[in-house]
């Protein structure tokens, strides 16, 4: 686990009372889980003008069978004036807010200095991050947290609009039992970025962790978490959501077949090299060495 997600958890676990979102008090009472009609009604008096697009395929991690993004323009705030919002709904509640220009607006409301994570300042509080070199500014609830939802930019704010047609199930240059020497450009190459880090030590099979934001599998741009044990590539985590998981699974056994193993909390496929984690969504890939002692003691197979 690493850090950035250990103190997420303790903040969800031991701090709810922080993460209080105080979205509504930016854009007329707009709150996670509105409605597309509900949002509308607010948003109309804020706003220079809105539009509203649906996804042709439902890609977006939240989603379990459909997507909607209302993309505005010239939103006033009690601090200023964005240039462009787009709020994100799943199954037709508001799940991700993503806004650029004049963002400084969004800090404004804010009473707590900022963590600095990446390239990012950080409101642990109302998960609110943003990026200053790009002007940018995204507002998650918990499930966007999970997935790195900051790391994503909605492609319905560009103009003109192009869609996600990524359809990779695994990304082909993974290669299991690589060394860190030949993994770490190639996961720089095909990421929008990385960041490494130096893992607890709490697992002996690991001790360095790439964090590769933007890499496309599962016809979305993901987060994956490489390990190296003894400077060889023997894990990878891909962050997903808990709506998309049966789209997971359906791409998992037409690559694989059925899952050779299968409880509560997992599906096992290719002979104990990947798996499909349900009680956090997560898509786990393994050395095969590294699977068959999984397979004996963590399994108990």
């Amino acid at each position: 686990m690493t850090h950035f997600k250990s103190f997420m958890t303790y903040l969800c676990i031991v701090c709810p009372f922080l993460l209080v979102a105080q979205v509504e008090t930016v854009f007329n009472n707009i709150l996670f889980n509105d409605s597309v009609e509900d949002a509308k009604a607010k948003i109309s008096s804020i706003t220079g003008d809105y539009e509203l697009f649906n996804a042709t395929t439902s890609s977006f991690p939240l989603a379990k069978n459909e997507e909607t993004h209302m993309v505005c323009t010239k939103v006033t705030t009690s601090h200023g004036i964005l240039d462009k919002v787009v709020f994100t709904f799943a199954d037709d509640k508001l799940v991700y807010i993503e806004a650029k220009g004049n963002v400084d607006a969004l800090k404004q409301t804010q009473q707590d200095a900022p963590r600095t994570y990446i390239d990012y300042e950080v409101y642990f509080k109302d998960k609110l991050f943003i990026k200053s070199s790009e002007d940018s500014a995204w507002i998650l609830n918990d499930e966007g947290m999970h997935v790195n939802l900051f790391a994503w930019e909605n492609p319905y704010l560009k103009t003109p609009i192009i869609e996600n047609k990524s359809h990779e199930a695994l990304p082909s240059f993974l290669k299991m039992g690589a060394s860190l020497e030949e993994m770490a450009p190639i996961l720089k190459s095909k990421s929008q970025f990385t960041h490494t880090e130096k893992l607890d030590g709490k697992s002996p099979d690991a001790q360095l962790q790439i964090n590769a934001f933007g890499v496309h599998c599962f016809s979305f741009p993901r987060k994956l978490e490489a390990r190296f044990g003894d400077e060889k590539l023997n894990v990878v985590w891909i962050l997903t959501g808990k709506a998309e998981e049966d789209r997971i699974r359906q791409v998992l056994i037409a690559t694989y077949g059925r899952p050779i193993f299968v409880d509560d909390n997992w599906e096992i496929f290719n002979d104990w090299q990947v798996g499909l984690r349900k009680d956090k969504p997560e898509v786990l890939l393994m050395e095969k060495a590294l699977g068959q002692v999984y397979k004996k003691e963590f399994f108990k197979q």
